[in-house]
């Protein structure tokens, strides 16, 4: 019998306003045979229509809850930081693992990110290589290795 954690298959939520960025993260998560749902969001206000299910991802085939957040902090609008306060705050989402995949490697973001919750800070490399590797442990990690909630109902009742 093989043993499969729950988040394999499971969505991903990434927050990420550089398209750039995002497709470099699709072919990591390809390189590192990452299967699960990838949906890809370009800002704070989206992320947060996204995971509480208003606007255009009311229907939940459109957004379903994710097993993982990846989230840039700079961004224009509402940035990372507020999204990360809004999932942490909120009763319904703060149990959702929420990695920071930033540029910024300045202190005073990484304490304030884990002070506001974040599970993992990371710097984005800047070299595509080590960006895919990067990107591709993140996905193994948190979807093959760490045990996480529930991202539905169904599995919820099923892990009884």
């Amino acid at each position: 019998m093989s043993y499969e954690p729950a988040a394999m298959g499971a969505p991903i939520l990434l927050v990420e306003d550089d398209a750039q960025d995002a497709q470099i993260a699709r072919r990591a998560f390809a390189h590192g045979n990452i299967s699960n749902p990838l949906y890809v969001v370009r800002d704070g206000h989206d992320a947060m229509d996204f995971l509480r299910g208003r606007g255009r991802h009311a229907f939940p085939a459109a957004a379903p809850r994710p097993a993982l957040i990846l989230l840039d902090l700079n961004m224009p609008g509402m940035d990372g930081r507020a999204v990360l306060s809004a999932v942490k705050r909120d009763p319904q989402l703060r149990c959702i693992p929420v990695v920071v995949l930033t540029t910024s490697d300045d202190a005073a973001d990484v304490r304030a990110c884990y002070e506001a919750g974040a599970n993992t800070y990371i710097t984005k490399p800047l070299e595509f290589r080590n960006f895919v590797e990067v990107v591709a442990t993140v996905g193994r990690y948190w979807m093959r290795t760490a045990q996480l909630p529930a991202t539905t109902p169904e599995e919820e009742r099923s892990s009884r």
